[in-house]
């Protein structure tokens, strides 16, 4: 691969403008690609077949079916028969093969491209077999893993995860070398309120009240993240008030109940003025490792109470500064009831979170080692 402009292809079953982590880490690696030299193509699904240049990062989107996350929840674009030219001829065209996560359409269609053209590619793979309250949902995961994604995860010459689980994971399924690579966040987006007034303006903007602690739960609202456990956990008398960014399968849940609100599914600017408006970052969901949001949410100088997941252990966290539980619901509602009534405690592990954030997840150094990677043999030689 030359060392100047190198040409990379980022494939992804979703892009930007729909809002999802996977998509947000692609957006970000595309626009830091390009920001260091080099020219990116990212194939992606969209209403309609078309190409297009956006923040100097080519897209092109193949027509694909979203009918399965609109009803039932599960974010699986039907790809119409164009993509398997698509992959192709972009494949063809590139240096680098950016694949992510190997349970998607597109990822199996790039992944067969590469074969055919002998181009090498690497692999991020998010997540592990995903909890859904649907044995179907559960058993079709398993399968695919099983035939299509253990194929890519063989044929990769890099496979990055995000945490020790799904290291685990992919090793099981023959994955042949494996690097550890967090995430980056945008720490310049993702910050802490600068004051007492931009944090009332930002409550202000999104219509949460001025005078509550604010517990904010930011993603999905699908059993496997738990959103049912901090309304369960919740009660009137708990001195704070649960707010929820995101849609999915109980985004009507919410209505009349007291000290709850729903802002939907956020922008990531939106978002990031959620953070600031808030107090502390819950999330209690299962087989995740570390979330986009809890990064996000550490960023945004927030302190965090998570699901106690081996998958952080990479991570080597303090626990004094993280709340790290088991998923369970006595213990989430004690843990929020105490850091509701303890502004020290929420004040010096949120300074823990920031300070984590700025030294562990910056962009510039997730892009640099994927250009390592490109150049030392995960690409066309």
């Amino acid at each position: 691969m030359s060392a100047q402009a190198p040409r990379v292809l980022l494939v992804s079953h979703y892009y930007p403008p729909h809002v999802g982590g996977i998509e947000n880490v692609v957006h970000r690696e595309a626009r830091g690609l390009a920001a260091q030299g080099a020219a990116v193509t990212v194939l992606t699904s969209g209403d309609r077949s078309h190409i297009s240049v956006e923040d100097g990062v080519r897209v092109v989107r193949v027509a694909a079916w979203n009918g399965a996350e609109r009803r039932a929840g599960v974010p699986f674009p039907m790809f119409s028969p164009a993509l398997a030219t698509a992959a192709l001829r972009w494949v063809r065209r590139s240096d680098a093969v950016h694949i992510h996560d190997c349970l998607y359409l597109s990822s199996w269609a790039a992944g067969l491209a590469a074969r055919l053209t002998r181009t090498p590619y690497v692999l991020t793979q998010h997540v592990a077999v995903v909890d859904h309250p649907s044995g179907l949902v559960k058993a079709v995961q398993r399968a695919v893993y099983g035939v299509a994604g253990r194929a890519l995860l063989r044929g990769a010459r890099m496979v990055f995860t995000l945490n020790a689980s799904v290291a685990a994971f992919v090793r099981a399924y023959g994955a042949r070398s494996g690097r550890h690579l967090a995430n980056g966040v945008d720490t310049d987006l993702f910050r802490p309120a600068a004051d007492a007034t931009e944090r009332e303006l930002a409550r202000k903007r999104l219509g949460l009240p001025a005078d509550r602690v604010l517990v904010l739960f930011a993603g999905r609202l699908v059993p496997k993240k738990g959103y049912d456990l901090l309304l369960s956990a919740h009660a009137p008398d708990a001195g704070y008030d649960l707010v929820f960014a995101g849609d999915g399968d109980a985004a009507g849940a919410f209505a009349d109940r007291p000290g709850v609100h729903h802002l939907g599914a956020l922008t990531p600017e939106a978002l990031a003025q959620a953070y600031r408006a808030c107090d502390v970052f819950a999330l209690p969901s299962t087989a995740e490792g570390f979330p986009l949001t809890v990064q996000e949410a550490m960023a945004s100088g927030l302190p965090v109470v998570t699901t106690d997941d081996p998958g952080y252990a990479p991570y080597a966290l303090d626990r004094d500064g993280v709340c790290l539980l088991p998923r369970e619901v006595p213990a989430l509602a004690a843990e929020l009831r105490a850091l509701a009534s303890d502004p020290a405690r929420r004040a010096r592990m949120g300074e823990y979170s920031r300070i984590y954030a700025e030294q562990a997840f910056a962009w510039d150094e997730h892009v640099r080692a994927l250009l390592a990677h490109y150049r030392g043999g995960g690409a066309r030689p």
